[in-house]
């Protein structure tokens, strides 16, 4: 019987092609967020590649995550009585307000939203410098490059942009800074979140894009926001690594964070983390939260407190015991009192002071509104 050629190809085994590389290896989050202790504050398995952050710094968390909960309440007070004219809390949040600062270098930049109070001061900045703001009395309170932070942030994902251009600025230069934008889920919607992510990743700026993502852009759900898997699979289409983490695991939020850093410190351009967490409180002071997310919802949240979690997870390991919870507390309670205080006087304000800063050099137009002004202030003496 005679072969054809055909007959013998078909017979004969195929040679397989080489597989060409997944290009989205390495890129893509973890299926579920990274979790390192329960929420009932009992540790997991040991996990390789987001180990455990040191014991002590794990303290040093604690202690600036319950002195910036005492001040949040404070400042929420302090819009009550008038003191402030909006705050936008973070309670609930205090893991990744104060995680993100843990992760960095003094010389590290922090590129902070409206919501960042918190972690502005768990930064170590005047907490009277951080609402000065939201008191209306001048656009940024503190020097923001004597603090290595931006003013914050009231347009959404604004500082995304800024922040890619920094960090690329400081590499440039020969530097291993790392910039940390703190973003809302919301802002992840917005054109500056995608140009800037776009732009690190290009020419790889060392830059952790870290999203705490609470649910809620305001009003409006996650659902309403993307159809993605979460907000962590974005970063494959810029070919930035991405990872989500339970965000109110202080523990895991730390461990990825610091991943995160040394990722963009060793010139491998940006990161993007993805924080699960939840806002206690509604958006600002001015905000009925009542009306878009029910009570039911928030109490399954409270279950999931990152302070009483590391708090348990350091009295197992014997880092904490009653005297020093109690210390703790009392240093919030010292620093909440002297803010009560500092807020109780009135500030001077210069009303010509509106004009400064707006441009290098001053327009045609506002050099005649600031003599406007000047000249309303004068007959406004004379008359009195």
């Amino acid at each position: 019987m005679t072969t054809t050629p055909q007959a013998a190809r078909r017979a004969s085994p195929r040679r397989r092609r080489p597989s060409a590389p997944d290009p989205s290896a390495g890129l893509l989050p973890q299926a579920e967020p990274v979790r390192l202790l329960n929420p009932d504050g009992t540790l997991l398995p040991a996990r390789a590649d987001y180990p455990e952050p040191p014991l002590e710094a794990l303290r040093e968390m604690y202690r600036r995550m319950v002195v910036g909960r005492r001040f949040d309440t404070q400042a929420t007070a302090l819009t009550k009585q008038g003191r402030l004219a909006v705050y936008p809390s973070s309670r609930g949040q205090e893991a990744c307000q104060v995680g993100g600062v843990l992760a960095l270098r003094d010389d590290d930049w922090v590129f902070p939203t409206y919501r960042e109070s918190m972690a502005l001061t768990a930064r170590g900045i005047d907490p009277v410098e951080v609402l000065t703001l939201l008191r209306g009395d001048w656009h940024c309170g503190y020097d923001p490059a004597r603090r290595c932070t931006a003013p914050q942030c009231t347009p959404l994902a604004t500082q995304c942009v800024h922040a890619a251009g920094l960090a690329y600025g400081e590499s440039y230069q020969g530097r291993d800074t790392v910039a940390l934008v703190y973003i809302g889920d919301g802002a992840t919607s917005e054109g500056d979140f995608h140009e800037g992510v776009n732009f690190a990743a290009v020419f790889k700026a060392p830059v952790v894009y870290f999203v705490q993502n609470n649910r809620y852009a305001i009003s409006v759900p996650l659902s309403r926001q993307t159809a993605a898997p979460s907000l962590a699979h974005k970063g494959v289409g810029y070919g930035v690594p991405s990872e989500q983490v339970d965000g109110n695991d202080p523990v895991a939020v730390l461990a990825v964070l610091n991943r995160a850093v040394a990722h963009a410190r060793a010139g491998k351009g940006p990161f993007l983390v993805e924080a699960h967490t939840y806002r206690m409180e509604p958006h600002t002071n001015a905000d009925d939260a009542s009306r878009y997310r029910d009570a039911e919802e928030v109490e399954a949240w409270r279950d999931r407190d990152p302070l009483t979690r590391l708090e348990i997870y350091l009295r197992g390991r014997n880092i904490l015991d009653d005297a020093a919870v109690a210390e703790i507390a009392e240093q919030a309670e010292t620093s909440a009192a002297q803010l009560r205080e500092r807020m109780n006087t009135e500030p001077t304000v210069d009303p010509l002071s509106l004009f400064d800063h707006v441009y290098a050099q001053p327009t045609p137009q506002l050099v005649e509104q600031r003599e406007q002004v000047r000249a309303e202030l004068a007959a406004s003496e004379e008359d009195a």
